[in-house]
């Protein structure tokens, strides 16, 4: 079966997290992607660790763990762009693809002629993906953008982490850069849908990418509640600001989640519980009285909750329809047998560490499946197959460029 992007080549120029997981998704569709790296330092993340990759000796690598999680399928190809002769090399390969990614500063790569504007002269098909922190115009346009900056500006830390007046209230990012991993797959998206444009029309086409954008556009029933009331949401913990019981409750051995989202799933769970009045009390019966009553009925159901086991409670509502579930660390949850039965965790061979663990992708297409080829490539790892197969580069020439510091 042929990958359903096996005929798309992408140059891929970004680092970090945002434009790599891009594209890892095309290079899991089947796309070829040639990552361009700096000379001997390469990708920021290469060196975000501990931890590291490790060799058959049990020493450490250089190559961080971070890294391997957004840049597998891809091929590493070293080139100083900041030279002359490395920004001819980039613009050959540019006008040899189908996709540009890249996440530098606005305007930054005009002065190496690798913009936009100049790219499209020598392949007006080109389509050309920016990942900025706040877009290609308005007041913050020339600021740098983090994720952790954009989760604070962009709303998400104010609705994350305890209430006002409990023990560590306070707002809280999430715990993955989650604003730059969303920023990636609307990236993807957007790249695949200039692709089906271009596949009807020929015309390429620029892409802008925010991370500012992609966070509030996020927010969803978040920020529709805000936009329908006027009233910002407040920080609520674990618990739904629409839907009562929704949240964790302590057991007798830790916590569980509740996520009742009905009032017939709340009726199933107050007879689990040998609670039957709850669910005929007017404050609770439906799921709007719950949410105007939340301060009283919560504690009425952690009373409850904390006299059996979280696997006593999920084995019971399970079985009566009541979705529930545990709080698993990474562990636990890797060793959950449905994470194993989808085969999320899975090893790509390694010229270093023989193996290198990865979690698989979610996409799960029967015509023309994600492909695993090859563990993120170590620096350079293809500069040499890259440019002589693709730009005709005999060893002569190479040479002059590795001696100039240019590859």
């Amino acid at each position: 079966m042929s990958a359903a992007l096996s005929n798309i080549r992408v140059l891929d120029l970004s680092r970090i997290l945002a434009g790599p997981w891009a594209g890892q998704i095309l290079a899991d569709l089947g796309a070829e992607v040639i990552k361009v790296e700096r000379p001997g330092v390469g990708d920021d993340t290469r060196g975000w660790g501990p931890p590291y990759l490790q060799d058959a000796n049990g020493h450490n690598t250089d190559e961080a763990a971070y890294y391997h999680a957004a840049n597998r399928n891809k091929q590493s190809v070293t080139i100083d762009f900041t030279q002359p002769e490395g920004q001819r090399l980039v613009r050959e390969l540019a006008a040899k693809s189908d996709v540009v990614i890249e996440n530098f500063k606005v305007g930054g790569l005009a002065a190496y002629g690798l913009d936009y504007a100049a790219l499209k002269a020598l392949n007006p098909k080109l389509i050309y993906c920016s990942i900025t922190g706040f877009g290609q115009d308005g007041p913050y346009a020339k600021r740098a953008g983090y994720d952790f900056m954009i989760q604070g500006l962009g709303g998400l830390m104010s609705l994350s982490g305890h209430p006002d007046g409990e023990p560590g209230a306070g707002p809280m990012k999430v715990g993955v850069a989650l604003t730059d991993i969303l920023t990636g797959l609307y990236s993807a998206v957007a790249i695949l849908a200039a692709l089906a444009h271009r596949d009807r029309t020929g015309e390429g086409q620029s892409i802008d990418m925010a991370l500012l954008d992609v966070q509030v556009a996020c927010l969803a029933n978040q920020a529709m509640n805000y936009l329908t009331t006027g009233t910002p949401p407040k920080r609520l913990g674990n618990a739904h600001p629409n839907i009562v019981p929704y949240q964790d409750f302590p057991t007798a051995d830790g916590n569980m989640i509740l996520a009742i989202g009905n009032d017939s799933q709340f009726r199933k769970f107050c007879e689990v519980a040998g609670l039957p009045a709850l669910a005929g009390d007017s404050r609770f019966s439906t799921n709007s009285a719950r949410v105007a009553h939340r301060a009283e009925l919560i504690p009425l159901l952690r009373q409850t909750t904390v006299f059996k086991s979280t696997a006593e409670w999920i084995a019971l509502l399970e079985q009566a329809g009541v979705p529930c579930g545990p709080i698993n660390n990474l562990a636990e949850m890797f060793a959950d047998p449905q994470v194993i039965a989808r085969g999320l965790r899975l090893d790509l061979p390694h010229p270093v560490a023989g193996s290198v663990p990865q979690v698989a992708s979610p996409l799960r297409l029967s015509a023309s499946p994600v492909e695993y080829r090859h563990a993120a490539p170590q620096l350079g790892a293809h500069t040499d197959a890259v440019l002589q197969g693709l730009l005709g580069l005999d060893a002569a020439r190479l040479a002059e460029l590795r001696a100039a510091k240019v590859v």
